[in-house]
């Protein structure tokens, strides 16, 4: 560990841990229990809903209450149609990427445990080079080395089976995380050590703050849309993931710049309450913590169109994270930016006043 690190030795564990476990969309209880076993020591109390959304919450009493927040959910696929041959063809589970699927191992989830597998691909002598197809829904298949559907269905395999990859953590050159479901599980990583930092400084906070591990945003914000009303926060800064767009293949001028191990991304958009977004820009300048900006147009697609859109209106603002890859196997972050999200989202909590309203009408 750097002699400047915010991370420890147990919150590496934590992350390696928690990343490696699987949490598909509608699947999420095992990694929430992970979640909270780690926050149990830096919150006053847990509330959870029918879906799985988890939320550590600290001074449960305050009547003004500000919300962080990441999502639990990794994308995956369903098992949709087993043949009779014992092929077993998917659909998506949030946003599956099937270019990428061709040749990798999974992990088909019954109720006997894990039943292995692989997404086949036809070799490279085989196929037309003159019409050569690329991997999609409808030709890529897994297969889990049956010959018949009643093989398959002896395994406890059946439709709506649920499916991941077993890709596990680790860190390239020394600074880069590296996993599978990065997107967003990294978001819980970093507002768990949020808590853990207000506890281990001794920081009394003014409000209720409701950290908020969400289900559910890969197939549109679900977890958020249901917590919110639940809780009924007064402000909500929401973590997620956005693309690095340095990588080969990327169009800058339609997505603009972004870079790992630039800073997090700080965002423009309608859901992002202007006066809310300039408090984490003053606090970025004043405690030298380098960002980056990024606009999005309609909508950010995260978690923070939930809030902002719900209770008759939430001051909400989104703080990103840089990642590469996304939705692919190897999605990958730099561990700064990671530090710097973390020091950026607990540095702006503590400029949070009580009551405070961020109404446009007031000086």
């Amino acid at each position: 560990m750097g002699k400047d690190s915010l991370l420890n030795e147990k919150s590496i564990e934590f992350l390696e841990k928690y990343l490696n476990n699987a949490a598909p969309t509608g699947y999420e209880w095992e990694g929430q229990k992970l979640w909270m076993d780690y926050m149990k020591p830096y919150v006053d109390e847990f509330i959870t809903d029918t879906y799985g959304t988890a939320v550590g919450v600290i001074n449960p009493k305050a009547k003004y209450k500000v919300v962080i927040e990441g999502h639990a959910d990794e994308i995956s696929w369903y098992v949709n149609y087993i043949t009779d041959d014992g092929l077993i063809y998917v659909i998506r589970n949030g946003g599956s990427d099937h270019q990428i699927a061709a040749s990798k191992r999974v992990n088909i989830h019954t109720k006997n445990g894990i039943v292995k597998g692989v997404f086949g691909w036809p070799a490279i002598h085989t196929r037309d080079k003159e019409k050569e197809q690329a991997p999609k829904l409808d030709n890529i298949s897994i297969d889990v080395g049956c010959s018949s559907k009643e093989e398959v269905e002896a395994l406890g395999v059946h439709v709506g089976c649920v499916i991941t990859y077993p890709d596990e953590f680790f860190i390239l050159n020394k600074d880069k995380f590296v996993c599978r479901a990065l997107d967003n599980r990294i978001g819980g990583f970093m507002i768990a050590e949020v808590a853990r930092l207000l506890k281990e400084n001794k920081k009394k906070l003014p409000f209720g703050l409701y950290v908020t591990n969400s289900v559910q945003e890969e197939i549109g914000l679900r977890g958020a849309e249901m917590i919110t009303q639940r809780i009924k926060p007064n402000v909500a800064i929401v973590t997620d993931v956005t693309h690095d767009t340095t990588t080969p293949m990327i169009e800058k001028k339609t997505n603009g710049l972004t870079k790992i191990g630039d800073g997090p991304v700080i965002s423009y958009a309608p859901a992002v309450q202007n006066r809310l977004r300039n408090l984490l820009i003053e606090t970025a300048e004043d405690k030298k913590i380098p960002f980056q900006r990024m606009a999005s147009s309609r909508m950010t697609g995260t978690d923070t169109d939930a809030f902002a859109y719900s209770n008759g209106g939430v001051a909400s603002a989104l703080i990103s994270l840089p990642l590469r890859y996304m939705h692919t196997t190897v999605e990958m972050v730099h561990r700064e930016d990671v530090e710097n999200v973390i020091r950026l989202i607990y540095e702006s909590l503590l400029q949070l006043k009580e009551g405070e309203t961020f109404s446009y009408f007031e000086k």
